[in-house]
């Protein structure tokens, strides 16, 4: 069912511009359709900020439970932002405290940069952290993304994460580990996920700590675990919400660097992203680009227009079944109140009674 744009959050135009169903508060006033209330913790740098609210609001909007989706954004201290970012989230994002007075049925917390070797030495550490205490006690079920994940499993299971000897970049083949599971239901038993990040949990350490991996990756990784009970909350290691273009964003901000001289090596493509094609575009651009630094003269720009066209998307019909499983539990959980989510009988430490 569709997003109902209860704030004038530029989201909400840009996804229905896109051809994305976006309902009117006049309009969801009128339907007799339960709401669902999810919470988007956006801890993402300046850059993604806004396409990290399209992500994550696609994925909850193409659902097609039988309810009203609102998304209510927020944020957290020690994150640092442009005045412009700062701008944009006083105007369009809640406060946690408004947050915790409310209410949620659902979380979606977000990955983000870091700038030190351990989480807790994180600026913003303490404040996420107070996050999940909250969510652990008053939300449904909490989905965590990337460095999130790492974050929450550091948090409350006690496992750091380990740092890769190299970044785990690209778009990578998974297995489906429990078939039976209901966030694996009418999913392809394989399926493709972008990864990218420099740190990973293992899975012999999360099922030591009793947590259930769902999906994983032979050269990837665990992407998609859950918590002892199930249900309670669900963690991505890779990045299901991407776009298209969120990974040649990225090749593309690294190439920058590289020209700037913040890197000292031109950086390698994603694996399994580019296909031959692109990579004869990128392999002369690669050229320009040396040539550039080398003589100090102004860049030229990516051909982007032309690597868009041979870009394909193999994992966003697995994300959004994953999200509308995840989403229809909520949904059954849930008791109207939503700061009352365990009633009804639903035995908090088994909601899924597996």
């Amino acid at each position: 069912m569709p997003l109902v744009a209860h704030t004038d959050l530029p989201t909400f135009q840009r996804l229905h511009d896109e051809g994305e169903e976006i309902l009117t508060p006049d309009r969801a006033s009128h339907q007799c359709i339960r709401e669902l209330h999810i919470g988007l913790l956006n801890i993402m740098p300046d850059a993604a900020l806004e396409a990290t609210e399209r992500q994550f609001f696609r994925l909850v909007g193409a659902c097609n439970q039988i309810a009203q989706f609102h998304v209510h954004p927020f944020t957290i201290d020690g994150l640092e932002r442009s005045p412009a970012a700062l701008e944009h989230i006083a105007k369009y994002y809640e406060s946690f405290e408004q947050i915790k007075q409310d209410g949620l049925d659902a979380l979606i917390v977000s990955g983000a940069n870091v700038t030190h070797d351990h989480l807790q030495d994180e600026p913003f550490w303490q404040p996420l952290t107070e996050v999940f205490e909250w969510a652990k006690s008053n939300v449904t079920s909490t989905l965590c993304s990337c460095l999130a994940t790492h974050a929450f499993i550091q948090r409350c299971y006690g496992v750091e994460r380990t740092r890769l000897p190299a970044k785990r970049w690209g778009v990578f083949s998974h297995k489906v580990m429990d078939r039976h599971h209901p966030l694996m239901a009418e999913i392809n038993t394989r399926f493709d996920v972008p990864h990218s990040r420099y740190n990973e949990i293992f899975q012999r350490d999360m099922e030591k700590h009793g947590l259930k991996v769902l999906v994983a990756s032979k050269e990837a990784g665990v992407h998609l675990a859950v918590s002892p009970d199930g249900f309670r909350e669900v963690f991505f290691q890779g990045h299901p919400e991407y776009d298209d273009i969120s990974l040649l964003k990225e090749y593309k901000r690294e190439v920058l660097r590289f020209y700037h001289g913040e890197r000292d090596d031109y950086p390698p493509y994603p694996e399994h992203y580019f296909d031959d094609e692109i990579k004869r575009l990128l392999a002369d651009y690669a050229g320009h680009v040396r040539d550039a630094k080398a003589a100090g003269f102004e860049l030229k720009p990516m051909p982007e227009a032309q690597i868009v066209e041979h870009l394909e998307v193999t994992w966003r019909d697995s994300a959004k079944a994953v999200f509308n499983n995840w989403l229809g539990k909520v949904y059954q959980i849930t008791n109207e109140d939503r700061r009352l989510p365990f009633m009804n009988g639903v035995d908090p430490n088994n909601p899924l009674g597996l």
